[in-house]
């Protein structure tokens, strides 16, 4: 664990030095090395290591949204971050943290609600599907609901908003249009850059819709 800690420490501070040229580049520019390590975070770092790099990650978001004010784009991915590490952690214990991550995603959205294409109202509507709800926390089935139709709006062909919709409509037992947002979702346009993001959310489609059309049979 230690030596984890230490090779942490190394990582951050490297970022850390950096953030004066990221801040001075464009938003989207600025965050690419954020999602680069969200990636590679979630797609090849084994689970239980994940929860403390995506608190690290949370925290390089929050400095370079500090550094980038009135800018959408960190403040997005610091609850994108913060929301993963919820996710990773679990428990009642994933609750502060995922309060946060509204926190952010809110403010990231009166600030520009289309930024990312919409990147804030996707982590924000999983966030109310996966949260349990009154009165243990704020998870709220109407209100994911409203918030992945408002980032389908922005972003009709979006590999993540289609992903997350149907995640939320086939937990809902609404298996054909689940199905509908999935086939959506797998024909999306490649991101340029994100290609590991892609693949690994390509995976997490492909094994949706096996879940899918087993619980339909």
């Amino acid at each position: 664990m230690q030596r984890h800690r230490l090779a942490y420490a190394f990582v951050f501070a490297g970022a850390f030095a950096n953030l004066t040229s990221a801040a001075a580049a464009a938003p989207e520019d600025a965050i690419r090395p954020i999602q680069n390590q969200w990636a590679e975070i979630k797609y090849r770092l084994p689970e239980k290591q994940q929860a403390e790099r995506y608190h690290a990650l949370a925290e390089q978001a929050r400095l370079l949204a500090s550094a980038q004010p009135g800018h959408a784009e960190a403040l997005i991915w610091e609850g994108i971050a913060l929301s993963s590490e919820a996710g990773a952690k679990g428990g009642l214990g994933a609750l502060p943290i995922a309060k946060a991550a509204k926190q952010q995603l809110e403010t990231a959205i009166k600030l520009d609600d289309k930024a990312l294409n919409g990147a804030a109202y996707t982590s924000l509507g999983a966030l109310y599907s996966k949260v349990p709800g009154w009165p243990i926390g704020f998870g709220d089935k109407a209100r994911a609901e409203e918030m992945l139709k408002k980032a389908l709006a922005i972003s009709p062909a979006g590999i993540d908003p289609n992903y997350f919709y149907a995640d939320y409509l086939a937990g809902r037992e609404r298996y054909a249009e689940a199905l509908r947002h999935l086939d959506t979702a797998l024909k999306a346009p490649a991101r340029p850059g994100r290609e590991l993001a892609d693949s690994g959310r390509r995976q997490e489609i492909q094994a949706l819709i096996a879940k899918v059309k087993k619980d339909m049979e």
